[in-house]
Parts: C-alpha cells; sequence; structure tokens
C-alpha cells in the first residue's frame, strides 16, 4: 500500500559541510536519511527521517523551494511530519529541516521510502523490519579471532577500479604531469593500505563484469601482487556475490542458489578458503579481510538477511573460519553502512555479539546523504569503541575528507584505526581528473598524514 504527503520545502541546511560550502548552488537531488534502517516490527519502534535538498557536491541548498512528494510503501506508516501529526497534511521546514516519523507494523518485511520533486533525483531509504528471535551461539569453543594487533593507522583507499581503468588506457600522472604507478604516487602521498573487492563469478551473464571478469580471483591476485609490491597492506573485500553486494542488495551467486542452507555455509567456507590459499600461495595474502559488504541488512539474501540473525551469523562464522585457517593473522572487519546510525549499529553488534561471532575490527561506511552529519559519525565511532573495546574505522568514504579523517584518526580509546577512500580514482570526488592528472583533492593527504603521524 502506497500512501502520499505533499510537502513545500523552502530552506533545509542539513549536513555537516566541508570548509567554504556553496551554498547558493543549484539544486539537484533529494537526501534521505533516516536514523536506522532496520526496525523491530513489533508495532511500536519507530524511526526518524531527514529530508534535504543537495547539489551536486552533496551539500544542502539553504533556499531550496520545491513540493516535495512522500511515498512509503510496506508494512509501516507516518505517524508524523514535522510538528504536524496527520500524515496527510502539507508542512513548511522548521530550522531548516524536515523531520518524518515512521512506525512499524508487525509483519517483518522491507519498507521503501521515496521523497520526490521536480527536476530533482528521487531521494530513498530502505527500512528492512525484523523479528530477531532468541540468539544461539554460532560456537561453544574459543573465539577463532578477535586478537588481532592493528599496529598502523591506515590511510587507505579502494581502488577496485584499477584494472578496468587501465584497461581503457587510462594512465595516472602527478602534479608535475610526470606519469607515475598510482600506486607508487598514492603511496607518496601518505596511503599505505589498498582495498580490494572481489566477486564470486563476475564473468557470468548476470554478473558484475560479462566476459572480462573484473574482480575475480586472478584480477585480485595480479592486483594484490602489485599492492605488496608497493610496500602496502592489502584489505580483501568479499562481497559473497556475483556483482555489487550493499545494505540495499545482497544477491546470491548463482552457483549457490537454491542449495540449501547446509550447503550454502559450506560453500562459504570453502569459497574463502581457496581464496585466500591462492592469494597466500602467492605471498599475497591479506593483512585484513571484510566478511562481507556493508552487511547490516545481511548477506546471501533471503537465507542470510537480517530477519535471519542465527543464519547470518553462522555465514558470516563460515567465512571467518575458512580466512584464519589459512592466514591465522589476517585481521576480520565487520563492515556495516552505519556511520550516523548508531543505535543501529549498536543492534546489529549486540547481536552478533550475542551469536559469538568473533571480529577484530569493525568498520562503518560515511556518506552524508545517507548517514547524517558529521558529529553524528563521531558519536557512532567514539560509542562502538566505548561498548566492544575494538578498533573502529571508515571503511568507505569520498566527501569531507579532512573531516572525516579528522574524526576517524582522533577516536578516544586509542582504537582509532583510520580509513579507506572508496574508488578515488574516478567516482564522486576523484583525487585524479580525468585526464588522470592529480588535483587539489589528493593534495590534502600528505597533510593528514603529517598531522597524525601516519607512515
Amino acid at each position: 500500500m502506497k500512501k502520499q504527503v505533499f510537502i513545500l520545502l523552502t530552506a533545509i541546511p542539513l549536513f555537516a559541510v566541508a570548509k567554504n560550502p556553496v551554498r547558493d548552488s543549484v539544486p539537484s537531488e533529494i537526501a534521505v536519511t533516516p536514523d536506522k534502517t532496520t526496525m523491530l516490527a513489533n508495532g511500536k519502534d519507530k524511526t526518524a527521517i531527514v529530508i534535504s535538498v543537495i547539489d551536486k557536491r552533496g551539500y544542502t541548498i539553504i533556499h531550496a523551494d520545491h513540493l516535495i512528494r512522500l511515498t512509503l510503501s510496506g508494512g509501516a506508516k507516518i505517524i508524523r511530519i514535522g510538528k504536524d501529526a496527520n500524515p496527510t497534511a502539507a508542512a513548511k521546514l522548521q530550522n531548516g529541516k524536515l523531520h518524518v516519523i515512521l512506525q512499524a507494523g508487525t509483519t517483518p518485511g522491507v519498507l521503501k521510502f521515496d521523497a520526490s520533486g521536480d527536476n530533482l533525483t528521487t531521494g530513498s531509504t530502505e527500512i528492512h523490519m525484523i523479528q530477531p528471535g532468541v540468539p544461539h551461539p554460532v560456537t561453544t569453543g574459543a573465539p577463532i579471532a578477535g586478537n588481532a594487533k592493528i599496529a598502523d593507522k591506515i590511510i587507505g583507499a579502494d581502488i577496485s577500479f584499477l584494472p578496468q581503468l587501465e584497461d581503457r588506457g587510462m594512465k595516472f600522472y602527478a602534479q608535475n604531469g610526470q606519469q607515475q604507478d598510482v600506486l607508487g604516487l598514492l603511496k607518496e602521498q601518505g596511503f599505505n593500505y589498498i582495498r580490494l573487492r572481489i566477486f564470486n563469478d563476475p564473468k557470468g551473464a548476470n554478473g558484475y563484469s560479462p566476459q572480462k571478469g573484473f574482480c575475480d580471483l586472478e584480477h585480485t591476485l595480479q592486483m594484490a601482487k602489485r599492492i605488496k609490491a608497493a610496500g602496502m597492506k592489502f584489505l580483501l573485500d568479499f562481497h559473497y556475490s556475483d556483482t555489487w553486494a550493499d545494505p540495499q542488495k545482497q544477491y546470491t551467486p548463482a552457483s549457490w542458489k537454491g542449495i540449501g542452507f547446509n550447503r550454502l555455509k559450506d560453500s562459504v567456507y570453502a569459497y574463502t578458503k581457496n581464496v585466500m590459499q591462492v592469494l597466500k600461495d602467492n605471498g599475497t595474502a591479506p593483512d585484513m579481510v571484510q566478511i562481507g559488504n556493508e552487511i547490516n541488512h545481511g548477506i546471501l539474501w533471503p537465507e542470510g538477511a537480517v530477519n535471519n540473525l542465527d543464519s547470518l551469523a553462522n555465514l558470516l562464522y563460515a567465512g571467518i573460519k575458512g580466512t584464519k585457517e589459512v592466514s591465522p593473522s589476517t585481521a576480520i572487519m565487520l563492515h556495516i553502512a552505519l556511520g550516523g546510525q548508531n543505535e543501529e549499529a549498536r543492534f546489529f553488534m549486540d547481536n552478533m555479539i550475542k551469536r559469538k561471532v568473533p571480529f577484530d575490527v569493525i568498520g562503518l561506511s560515511y556518506y552524508p546523504k545517507w548517514h547524517g552529519t558529521l558529529p553524528d559519525l563521531k558519536v557512532t565511532m567514539a560509542d562502538m569503541v566505548k561498548r566492544y573495546h575494538k578498533p573502529v574505522l571508515v571503511a568507505e568514504y569520498s566527501q569531507l575528507k579532512e573531516e572525516v579523517n579528522g574524526i576517524a584518526f582522533t577516536v578516544p580509546g586509542n582504537k582509532a584505526a583510520g580509513t579507506f577512500i572508496w574508488e578515488p580514482l574516478n567516482t564522486w570526488e576523484a583525487v585524479f581528473d580525468r585526464n588522470g592528472k592529480a588535483n587539489t583533492f589528493l593534495e590534502v593527504y600528505p597533510s593528514i598524514a603529517r598531522k597524525y603521524n601516519i607512515h
């Protein structure tokens, strides 16, 4: 069932912004930022959503004046818009923000919330309503992860697109015009860690890279050799999918569909172990591994969806076991896309700990239009450290480079692990221009490295 509400939007300074923000640029997109994307299907749980209009760089438009249409599908209802408890009424912003409150129903499922307006890209979010059930531990034995040492602070980059860019003929240049291997160039600017994603069968018809198979094991191995040759450390991001996995999609690999839960768990273990063994045999064992990508809504749907927390925990444990049997020193990260959603981050981590899923590092994604303000990120990172006594890092970000790193490297309790910028070679605020020449975005990193004494 869909409900529509019409709202006049007049002014929205929502997100924390970088220095000298562009406050009067062209409206481009509606941003929808929920305070949590997992709700209990108990008829009582609530989530608050903030709506804003942003430009192409992600800055809020203070003087926007648009008619906004809200559409909600799924087993929940809008119970408040601003100060108005009538969900069909028009509403004006107060203090530059528009708050929408949703209340859960009693049936598990996925809610979709859209905010659309003329000449604007629609903003949306998905909220999973779940019934957690009683937790059952994945093992009664001693933890197989949780004691890895994160000795060095990390300035990292996910450059998984690099083989594709080079396949198209792209080359990279320092600002003086000298062509260089991009790994060496990044290292010179303060980067010390590289993150790579891996898909199960990206070459398949419905895979990430039909025929060419970018981000498969062979491409990953070749990149891993380059990382090690450059004297950098290596984070491997298992997506456990033939294509992109994130909170909105966790597609089971084609070869694993319909095989039953026990065989699925065995497949996760065997696949992970094989990847790790091939990398180790070539002298490129990862220093750190993510067991899944942005997994707060689960992995390998439907079996490993967040509504099936016991099954999810067992699948994660299978991947952890496959990693540790090959490379006991490799650190294990649990990566959730909740940089500014502290309550939901707590919920996920609490439930994994109740089920005795062992891990070494907590990774968070932080993109302002989805994950809130910089203060939200700071609160979440500090709380993760205080609550779980584990290193915490920003596993993905792009905008607000100096500010995000400033928060990540000042986490209290000596648990600041660092950051990984997502695909800085060619997406969003890329650190190279379209011709491959380093730009001013890359120039911020040497000062970050010096400020936080990163080598």
